[in-house]
């Protein structure tokens, strides 16, 4: 049985139309994270799901119960589901074990254990002033999970924290969802944060799903340059320029635009190639370089880890056609 169902909810928005019946399921301990540009709608499908907005249309479930909105119940939300929003909401001027305490539902020992996952442990004295973003961000998260819920909604958790505090942000989440078994469901503007996380993920443009599945699925198999685009860099050859395809085995050129990912190409020696360009450009980006190479009839991106390269010298490249996409 799903934990969580979607139906066709709807959501208008003075002229805009903001949702435009989305609708998917999540069963117990199913990661989903949900991505999309800006104004796509993902963050008002979170609140709907969490009862904090009333939707317009459509109906969610959450244990086979109605998840009722704002003009339904006296206080907005569903139990049950926790809601972290991206403004934290902690009381001014009250220590952090005090916070922490008022709504505690946990035995000490599991209580002691999730303020050590969610890393607080030593912020218990501190008073709300005295904490940076990201500590204010695990004491809240720390504060919802006290009341043991069994779905647990994240809008925006990564946005504003340096990359230090992020990946600290994602190794709790990771151990929340992992070692606590709570579901989560993840909104996320970096959809590459969401990629070694979620089991599904689930793309929206205007207010509606274009694209669902597994994380490998979505960013190989992009239904579209949006979802593409996306996940990072990629190359999509239309098929007018894909003739220098032609010489390697397996790619079939079928009326079709090709989706490659830049590190899916291997630099190879001369003769040991299906396709060879010169070099345009070398870019280093930390842990590889990215390089523009021009084919014949196209402009490729590629991503290797080779730093010998040089503007201007051929390049010798391999590919496999399992490595290719049609779309």
């Amino acid at each position: 049985m799903n934990l969580l169902e979607v139906t066709d909810v709807r959501k208008q928005e003075g002229e805009e139309e903001v949702l435009k019946g989305v609708s998917f399921t999540q069963k117990a301990f199913q990661k989903i994270a949900i991505v999309g540009e800006s104004g796509s709608g993902k963050s008002t499908l979170l609140k709907i799901v969490g009862g904090l907005t009333q939707s317009d249309g459509g109906e969610v479930r959450f244990e086979n119960v109605k998840v009722k909105g704002p003009l339904e119940r006296l206080l907005p939300g569903q139990p049950g589901i926790a809601y972290l929003s991206q403004h934290y909401e902690l009381r001014n001027h009250y220590r952090m074990e005090e916070i922490l305490a008022y709504a505690n539902m946990l035995a000490d020992e599991d209580a002691e254990r999730l303020y050590k996952i969610c890393r607080i442990s030593h912020l218990m004295k501190r008073k709300n002033d005295q904490l940076s973003g990201g500590e204010k961000q695990r004491v809240a998260l720390a504060r919802l999970l006290t009341t043991a819920p069994r779905l647990l909604i994240l809008d925006e958790p990564y946005s504003n924290l340096d990359p230090i505090l992020k990946n600290t942000l994602k190794a709790v989440i990771r151990e929340i969802s992992e070692d606590l078994n709570i579901t989560c469901l993840l909104v996320s503007h970096d959809p590459v944060d969401t990629l070694s996380w979620a089991d599904e993920v689930i793309v929206m443009k205007d207010g509606q799903i274009v694209q669902q599945g597994a994380p490998e699925e979505v960013y190989h198999q992009p239904v579209n340059e949006y979802v593409a685009a996306l996940f990072g860099s990629y190359n999509m050859i239309p098929s007018a320029q894909a003739t220098d395809f032609s010489q390697v085995s397996g790619v079939h050129l079928n009326d079709k635009s090709l989706f490659i990912r830049p590190e899916r190409f291997r630099v190879v020696e001369k003769g040991q190639h299906g396709l060879s360009g010169k070099i345009q450009d070398v870019s280093f980006m930390g842990s590889s370089y990215e390089v523009a190479v021009a084919l014949p009839a196209a402009t490729i991106t590629v991503k290797t880890d080779n730093s010998v390269l040089r503007k201007g010298e051929d390049i010798y490249l391999s590919l496999s056609p399992a490595d290719v996409w049609y779309a």
